[in-house]
């Protein structure tokens, strides 16, 4: 096949270790709890060495009086600061490893913050966050060079767009850029020859939308796999995908400084990527070592979500002794400002999601504020004066009377680089 061919000769080009990574994970995967547990401590070991050939890490070993050539216990690597992004923007080229790399790719991440992040990741470390999507992968019986449609990104420049769509018809697939309708209609004739569809969840749940107004739902025998990233999958998201498509929306975890965190099996449980990171659970909130991060090590990074870890003596169905998330409740983000109090902006992930369970209310919706003691909430749902009553109820629940709420209903929920935020704020901090 062609595309597999041309998928094989531009990884052995660009990504030399990708495929014995691939095979090393695939045989990884077969282990005992305990024999990962021990490759992980190799793994962090061998990070913390080459950590001291960063400026940046070498002077906080020298502070805490920490050697990585010994043998570390938790109590040890728990001394190192939490690291966060406004420090990865400020001591960036300290945190950078001084080493004559053979291959290095410049990456940059934006995340909810605007700021933007550059790095550069060392060729061990790409290949081996391509290969845990492709080990993923062929958890669903896909392979990544199958026809695929793939939601992401945003309208760039006519350059940009002309390589990106170049490159996408060498990878089988074919991509959207917006929400539109007639965009999302344009694609309905093409979706019997997909494998698997894979993007932005938002946009993932805008077409299964579009597919039961427009005509149904769908027979897709060649579809495998709809795997939603970046955001947040939403309980009424999977009953409407799964009504449109036959099948649920499997989840992918992860971020451009922490590579592949976690990934869906076929019993529906997510996997921590034991190989390749160690995750930390600090007050519900994740902190991850990246343990292919040689170039520009990322140690006990705050990645801003909320999780809920599994009961580490559950056993999956599919056999994978890795450890397995719960939830991730969402990005963290500005707090919403009450007329006296402040509020975590997780509180409309839960009002929301009480919303859903207890009334079966599918609202599509996104929070504005743009001053203090209010809050404007947007739906692209029809407005009633019931359904703003139960709105009401369930947000004086945790905000009683100290936010008051203005409703307006939208056809669109704006975004912010093509992915779908339920919180905005508008005040500065």
């Amino acid at each position: 096949m062609i595309y597999k061919s041309l998928f094989h000769w531009g990884a052995r080009l660009r990504n030399p270790s990708l495929l014995p990574q691939l095979k090393a994970l695939i045989t990884s995967q077969n282990w005992s709890r305990t024999q990962l547990e021990d490759f992980q401590q190799e793994r962090l070991r061998e990070l913390l060495i080459w950590a001291q050939r960063a400026p940046y890490y070498q002077k906080l070993f020298t502070d805490l009086q920490l050697d990585p050539e010994r043998k570390w216990d938790p109590g040890d690597f728990q001394k190192l600061p939490i690291l966060d992004k406004a420090t990865l923007l400020d001591q960036n080229e300290a945190i950078h490893t001084q080493y004559p790399w053979p291959k290095l790719f410049f990456c940059e991440t934006s995340g909810s913050t605007g700021q933007v992040l550059t790095f550069r990741r060392n060729e061990r470390w790409d290949s081996f966050n391509r290969a845990s999507i492709w080990r993923g992968y062929q958890w669903h019986g896909v392979q990544p060079w199958d026809r695929n449609l793939y939601f992401w990104g945003y309208n760039f420049g006519s350059r940009k767009r002309l390589k990106t769509r170049i490159l996408d018809a060498a990878q089988n697939r074919f991509r959207l850029f917006d929400y539109r309708p007639e965009t999302l209609r344009a694609v309905l004739p093409r979706l019997k020859q997909v494998v698997y569809i894979h993007g932005y969840s938002s946009m993932i749940y805008e077409l299964a939308r579009l597919v039961l107004d427009q005509v149904g739902p769908l027979e897709l025998p060649k579809l495998k796999m709809i795997k939603g990233t970046s955001e947040k999958i939403f309980p009424h998201y999977q009953e409407t995908i799964r009504q449109a498509f036959g099948r649920n929306m499997i989840s992918e975890y992860g971020a451009a400084e922490s590579g592949i965190i976690a990934f869906e099996c076929a019993s529906g449980n997510m996997h921590l990527n034991m190989e390749g990171c160690l995750v930390e659970e600090v007050d519900h909130e994740i902190l991850v070592t990246n343990l292919l991060s040689h170039s520009f090590p990322i140690i006990r990074y705050r990645l801003g979500d909320t999780i809920r870890l599994g009961d580490p003596k559950y056993t999956c169905p599919c056999g994978l002794a890795h450890p397995i998330l719960e939830e991730v409740t969402g990005r963290i983000g500005k707090n919403l400002i009450g007329k006296t109090g402040h509020y975590p902006s997780l509180t409309l992930y839960y009002i929301f999601k009480n919303l859903f369970f207890e009334k079966g209310l599918k609202l599509n919706y996104q929070a504005h504020q743009y001053q203090k003691g209010q809050l404007v909430y947007r739906l692209t749902n029809a407005l009633s004066p019931d359904l703003e009553r139960q709105i009401r109820l369930e947000s004086g629940k945790y905000f009683g009377v100290d936010m008051d709420l203005v409703f307006e209903q939208v056809e669109t929920l704006q975004t912010y680089q093509g992915k779908l935020k339920d919180f905005i704020s508008h005040i500065e901090a």
